[in-house]
């Protein structure tokens, strides 16, 4: 693992519920402070301003962690020097328990695409992947979480499957891997992967976090594909899933992912409630067969 030596571990999150913090909650966790666990936020929306200025006032009451959707790890041209010295900045500030990226790319020299977009599962991306990965653990010192995307095409040139990738990044960089249980569930209907079977491949022991989201079934063109759109509760056959991944990896921080259609805080925290009790009911599960 090169430049482990220069790095820290991070502060682990215990394996409870949070819930993406987004601005319209910004007042209630200000003065309400609700109970739950931690909070997740896009690194890109608090790099500056009034925005950065409530996440360290939240930071003094909750754990913290970093999701970017800005570091293009997937880019062929490197990873953007200014966009990474921003990540460190905030890391410097708020002193998060995890920082995570995706597998993705979204750059392009210097244009930035608004999306995260699938790569080609070769060889040579792997090497690209690793390599940026190693940049962003060295700059940072710390070890980052890799989350596992949504995709609705496959390159015909991939020749790794997407789990065995992600397994060799971890092996290869020593970063850890977020297992968005709504991603899987969404990749594996558009591709006809074997779910369980992806979550059977992935080690155990790098994965630091789960996510979980809503889907839709697409219609018109892409008819019968799922889209990954965060905009509407959990579906119950990702619950299921997601207590299936705890059987076989075991428990860890789970956060309830919504992006769009935002609901009511107290919405999104009955969601982490229910999120809290499959944890539960799984660890008790097996300290009774232990």
């Amino acid at each position: 693992m090169p430049h482990s030596e220069s790095r820290k571990c991070e502060a682990l999150l215990s394996p409870c519920a949070g819930i993406g913090l987004r601005i319209p909650h910004h007042t209630a966790f200000l003065t309400a402070k609700p109970k739950i666990g931690w909070v997740e936020v896009h690194s890109e929306n608090y790099f500056s301003g009034p925005e950065l200025r409530a996440l360290e006032a939240v930071r003094a009451d909750y754990p913290v962690s970093l999701h970017g959707v800005g570091l293009s790890l997937g880019s062929a041209d490197g990873v953007d020097e200014m966009h990474l010295a921003r990540v460190m900045a905030l890391c410097d500030r708020i002193q998060p328990a995890l920082v995570s990226e995706h597998l993705a790319w979204g750059r392009i020299g210097a244009t930035a695409l608004p999306d995260l977009l699938p790569l080609p599962l070769t060889r040579e991306s792997l090497d690209v992947f690793c390599m940026n990965v190693d940049r962003v653990q060295t700059a940072l010192k710390r070890t980052i979480l890799v989350e596992n995307p949504s995709t609705y095409l496959q390159f015909a040139s991939s020749s790794i499957p997407e789990p065995e990738f992600l397994t060799a990044v971890t092996r290869r960089t020593g970063c850890g891997l977020i297992c968005d249980i709504n991603n899987i569930f969404v990749s594996a209907h558009n591709h006809g992967w074997d779910a369980l079977d992806y979550l059977k491949t992935l080690p155990a022991a790098a994965i630091g976090e789960y996510h979980v989201a809503g889907h839709c079934t697409a219609t018109g063109a892409a008819a019968g594909l799922l889209i990954d759109t965060h905009d509407r509760p959990v579906d119950r056959a990702v619950w299921a899933l997601f207590e299936v991944a705890l059987q076989i990896i075991g428990p860890r921080p789970v956060l309830i992912e919504r992006d769009a259609d935002l609901p009511s805080l107290e919405e999104l925290l009955a969601e982490a409630v229910m999120a809290q009790k499959i944890i539960d009911q799984v660890s008790r599960r097996d300290a009774n067969a232990a």
